[in-house]
């Protein structure tokens, strides 16, 4: 048997042939509307933008630096975080609110984090969605930040870009001018025509109260309604996450179909693999950003087939036990996994939303082998910059080829520069500002949390290895706004809902900040031509640079956590 077998490996490379194919006209059209070019939605949005910039006396020709840009994108997230603690705290005061379903309190500490959570695109969620969450809450509240966040990091990539293809400019764009593209040209029109392919799934969109239904034993069953087509659509096209329901893409009305999991599957990747095409036409360079769609694409497919062989080949205590798919077995680790999707489409959701800042997973990772774990979270110790979130994904791989070009610059004793720009000791800065922000937050937090009693009562189902792992792999979640958890761990907790909030916090506004001080710093820089000496990044030896790099910084950073947590409990457990 190989590596996949033939009806997976169709699987994904269907998936890949579509994103791959989308790339360069989704990427046009994202230039075409943050450089206010005329574009096939402008005599819908036209209007509505001047009538926002009326009410909200916004300026659209005046130009931010990036530290007036990073204090907007800063403080529209904590506006963002205070109203949406606001509701929540509300919640039993306003519509949709029912008291007999709704049960879980929400304590002042988890209403924080979910505030947080959700205004920082993380969408964690240490709560039961239909147990907890009004109809009002997941709509304006929730739902509403979905559009919101998602829009603020796109915009703020698209800065990050212009201070990349600048030359002598001080300023980064403007802040609200970027915002309000983001929304009403792309993830609106993008919400629209995905939330009623999902309806024609099968996928709610009501305000009816629970129904209760009588089983044939007699039992009462409650059955959850609500308005989920518009929260699913936007939860993956926005790279937030999350999910309506606590069994998320796992439950039937949220993911009714093969075909509806693909849908969202697409939704979550198109935008930001699109943005690498983005870039390359911004900074004049279309090679580079191919360069680095093509990286992503290496290590992307990397973690499915790892993923896959680790789920199919099982549990090594049970070597003699035949694993294979057939049509009278599913085979594998089914442990954990919906029957309707089977391994492949469980591995192909695991690794996208491992891979992006969508923690909409079909599939309770927390029964994943201990391998094919360490996959998804070594996916986001890379800071996911494969695909990765909304504007986020492409600086972190902007960041991560300033730090091979750095270190190649070094080799051969000559100035680095990237897209004719130097990288001097300012630049460096904010490189390493970037680069240490994870290990210098995910490891401490770890730590203080296995060797106290606070930390420690969150293991309500594992201890060992795999419990250290479901810590670490909660931080790291938090810290990469990704969202998806090890559900062993009872997060719900003051400890708990304090420390995440603070990885969401910094994994936010602690990348975005350094990222767009060094794209202030390249914007006041003269692009120098090429020369012999010039180290091109649009290479397939640089791409091999590049790909060398980031593994190498994963291993040096995170190889002792990995060690203590999935390969300590592969090499004693067997699993």
């Amino acid at each position: 048997m190989g590596l996949v077998d033939f009806h997976s490996a169709i699987q994904y490379f269907l998936f890949v042939a579509i994103v791959t194919v989308l790339v360069k006209p989704l990427g046009g059209y994202m230039e075409r509307v943050f450089a206010r070019k005329p574009t096939v939605l402008d005599h819908l949005c036209l209007p509505i933008e001047r009538l926002i910039y009326r009410i909200t006396t916004v300026d659209p020709d005046a130009e931010m630096t990036g530290s007036e840009y990073a204090t907007c994108f800063v403080l529209f997230g904590l506006a963002g975080t205070l109203l949406l603690y606001a509701i929540l705290r509300m919640q039993q005061f306003l519509p949709w609110f029912f008291p007999q379903y709704h049960t879980t309190p929400l304590s002042p500490d988890l209403s924080l984090n979910t505030a947080i959570s959700f205004s920082t695109t993380t969408t964690w969620q240490a709560y039961a969605g239909e147990s907890t969450m009004s109809y009002f809450s997941q709509m304006a509240g929730l739902c509403a930040q979905n559009f919101l966040a998602g829009a603020a990091g796109l915009a703020v990539g698209v800065a990050f870009i212009r201070g990349l293809a600048g030359q002598l400019r001080k300023s980064l764009g403007n802040f609200w001018v970027d915002l309000t593209r983001a929304l009403l040209w792309i993830l609106l029109p993008g919400a629209l025509i995905g939330a009623l392919l999902l309806v024609a799934q099968g996928v709610p969109m009501n305000f009816h109260r629970y129904a209760v239904a009588t089983s044939l034993e007699g039992a009462q069953q409650v059955i959850p309604q609500g308005p989920v087509a518009a929260l699913e659509i936007i939860k993956n096209l926005g790279t937030n996450g999350g999910g309506f329901f606590n069994a998320n893409g796992a439950h039937p009305y949220e993911n009714p179909t093969p075909l509806a999991n693909f849908i969202e599957l697409l939704a979550i990747v198109l935008l930001p693999a699109a943005f690498t095409n983005t870039f390359g036409r911004m900074v004049g360079r279309p090679r580079q950003g191919w360069l680095f769609y093509c990286v992503m694409l290496i290590l992307f497919g990397c973690g499915l087939v790892f993923v896959h062989r680790y789920e199919q080949r099982s549990d090594a205590r049970i070597a003699s036990v035949d694993f294979r798919n057939s049509r009278a077995q599913s085979g594998g680790n089914m442990e954990g996994k919906e029957v309707r999707f089977g391994i492949a489409g469980s591995t192909l959701t695991a690794v996208v939303t491992s891979n992006t800042a969508t923690g909409s997973y079909n599939s309770m990772h927390d029964s994943y082998t201990s391998l094919g774990g360490m996959v998804l979270l070594v996916n986001m110790l890379l800071g996911e910059l494969v695909f990765g979130g909304l504007g986020s994904g492409l600086y972190s791989m902007v960041m991560a080829a300033a730090i091979a070009v750095f270190l190649a610059g070094l080799m051969v004793g000559r100035t680095p520069q990237f897209l004719g720009k130097k990288i001097g000791p300012p630049e460096n800065k904010m490189i390493m500002l970037y680069a240490l922000a994870a290990p210098l937050l995910i490891l401490p937090l770890t730590a203080v949390a296995v060797s106290t009693r606070m930390g420690l009562s969150g293991l309500a189902t594992n201890s060992g290895p795999h419990g250290f792992t479901e810590i670490l792999f909660a931080y790291t979640s938090c810290f990469a706004n990704n969202g998806q958890n090890f559900a062993g761990l009872n997060a719900n907790t003051p400890f708990y809902n304090l420390t995440t909030a603070l990885a969401m916090m910094v994994g936010r506004f602690g990348l975005a900040i350094p990222a767009l001080g060094l794209a202030a710093l390249f914007g006041r820089q003269r692009s120098t031509p090429s020369s012999s000496g010039t180290l091109p990044t649009d290479s397939l030896s640089f791409g091999a640079l590049l790909t060398a790099c980031l593994i190498i910084l994963v291993a040096l950073s995170y190889l002792p956590a990995l060690a203590l947590g999935p390969v300590l409990e592969r090499l004693v457990l067997g699993r």
